[in-house]
């Protein structure tokens, strides 16, 4: 094999290991805020969501197997829907902290957790 023949060879291989690399990469997903869920809920019942919010204080319930809370709108922190989440526990779980979390909305409104991200704690937070 000549130096051509291995330089196209090389370049279709990094072409095809970045091509399959960026295949599962879901760039359709929208995140909704708390506001905006609660406001359309009928909307949403049923359907996957993504949405972020903070644990509004004194709601966290965290139970073998089971954990609850009110996630609230940091933009609009008078609005929050319920959240059920019955996977392993998040470290740094707290109320107060920022969260996005994928799921579906029930009949009840309630949002029916799948996944949680907690936000990546500051390192300049005093």
């Amino acid at each position: 094999m000549d130096k051509k023949q291995k330089q196209i060879l090389a370049v279709i291989t990094i072409l095809s290991f970045a091509i399959l690399g960026l295949w599962g990469i879901d760039t359709g997903q929208n995140y909704y805020m708390v506001s905006e869920i609660k406001e359309n809920i009928d909307d949403f019942e049923g359907n996957d969501i993504n949405t972020m919010g903070a644990i509004k204080q004194g709601t966290l319930d965290v139970k073998p197997g089971n954990i609850t809370f009110m996630l609230q709108d940091i933009e609009q922190p008078e609005k929050y829907i319920e959240v059920e989440y019955t996977g392993d526990l998040p470290p740094n779980l707290e109320e107060g902290k920022e969260l996005s979390i994928e799921g579906k909305i029930d009949r009840q409104g309630n949002l029916k957790a799948e996944k949680i991200v907690m936000g990546c704690p500051s390192k300049y937070s005093e």
